[in-house]
């Protein structure tokens, strides 16, 4: 697959994940565009928090729903399921990081990318 197509599906899959979040109320959601920061794997980080496991959970069911319908694509490893504080989903080109919202500060994955391009989003 050329570079220019890779970018495009990376860029749309995100899109996706952030359909998936809005769905089910994610909050303060962040698209990271790591494509211009040295030493990363993927394209793309997305970010948001929810304030309960059960929401956690619903929104990280909602990414995987979209994802699936829109590219028949799984995603290639999950972690956190069984925690609810911490879901990271790993789409390759995109990871999909939903926190509870205190654990989304105490990690501050946003400050140690701090190279890559943000873009915030509402939810729906």
């Amino acid at each position: 697959m050329n570079k220019d197509k890779k970018k495009a599906l990376s860029g749309k899959l995100a899109e996706v994940v952030i359909y998936g979040m809005q769905e089910k109320k994610g909050n303060d959601i962040v698209r990271m565009d790591l494509r211009n920061v040295n030493a990363t794997l993927s394209d793309y980080f997305v970010i948001c928090h929810a304030d309960s496991a059960t929401q956690i959970n619903a929104i990280a069911n909602s990414v995987e729903e979209e994802v699936y319908k829109a590219f028949g694509q799984e995603p290639w490893r999950k972690e956190g399921h069984s925690n609810g504080e911490w879901i990271l989903l790993d789409f390759v080109d995109v990871v999909v990081h939903v926190f509870k919202t205190e654990k989304r500060s105490h990690y501050g994955i946003e400050d140690l990318w701090g190279d890559a391009q943000v873009e915030s989003y509402q939810s729906a």
